[in-house]
């Protein structure tokens, strides 16, 4: 495992892997996919906090960029997160996963409002818990909401999965020279702006000592393998 000792972790899905290979949206069998994952990840004994981003539907900056009032942008991609989260609470259900939805805006009908003691309870007793809305105020990320909710369950590692196998020098994607990190430091990480996370969300996990493991969500049964130290992955931290 990534931290021999883990016992918690929390797992970061960016909003379009949901979309599957659709432009838009939520893939029902992408979902079930992914919930696939994260029971396989349960049933070695972790304790699963999930943030799920919600590019899929509605991303705040994008609309920001188009004109938007960037607070109302960023409140309609919060709620984007909500139906994400839905989404997927409803995926692990079906595969018997028994799972609570804690949203950082109150929306009593459909979700908890996030309450810390009351989540640590449902871990405890073996539920995932999904974090939905972000931190609850526009101008921060979710990548900033999975490094907050990391660090206030006391997670010993945050897992990034991405549509990439890593933290790359440059962007793998225009550059086809470009290296993947075996490792890299949170400083190194903020100084070059590798785009591994936002700052504040870099920042708030090398404050609170959360290892960073960047991986690819899209490979079957990746997330697994990553939990083993077999997959291919890039390890953010302190250095040695």
């Amino acid at each position: 495992m990534i931290v021999p000792s883990a016992r918690r972790i929390l797992l970061k899905l960016s909003g379009e892997v949901l979309m599957g290979n659709q432009q838009f949206g939520i893939d029902p069998a992408t979902v079930a996919e992914l919930a696939q994952e994260v029971k396989d990840a349960k049933d070695t004994g972790l304790e699963i906090c999930l943030v799920i981003g919600g590019g899929n539907i509605f991303r705040g900056m994008a609309g920001a960029a188009q004109g938007m009032d960037r607070a109302q942008a960023d409140y309609m991609g919060m709620l984007a997160t909500i139906m994400n989260a839905l989404a997927m609470q409803n995926a692990l259900e079906q595969l018997g996963v028994s799972t609570r939805v804690q949203s950082a805006i109150q929306m009593d009908a459909v979700c908890e409002p996030v309450i810390r003691r009351r989540a640590e309870r449902h871990l405890e007793k073996g539920r995932v818990v999904i974090f939905a809305a972000g931190v609850g105020s526009p101008y921060f990320t979710t990548d900033s909401g999975a490094a907050l909710r990391a660090a206030e369950m006391k997670c010993d590692v945050l897992m990034k999965g991405t549509s990439v196998d890593g933290v790359y020098d440059s962007d793998p994607k225009k550059n086809p020279e470009a290296s993947r990190f075996g490792t890299v430091t949170y400083d190194r990480v903020l100084a070059d702006n590798l785009k591994v996370m936002d700052a504040s969300a870099v920042a708030l996990c090398r404050d609170n000592a959360i290892p960073i493991v960047v991986f690819s969500i899209r490979e079957k049964g990746n997330l697994a393998r990553v939990l083993t130290g077999e997959g291919v992955q890039t390890i953010v931290k302190e250095e040695a």
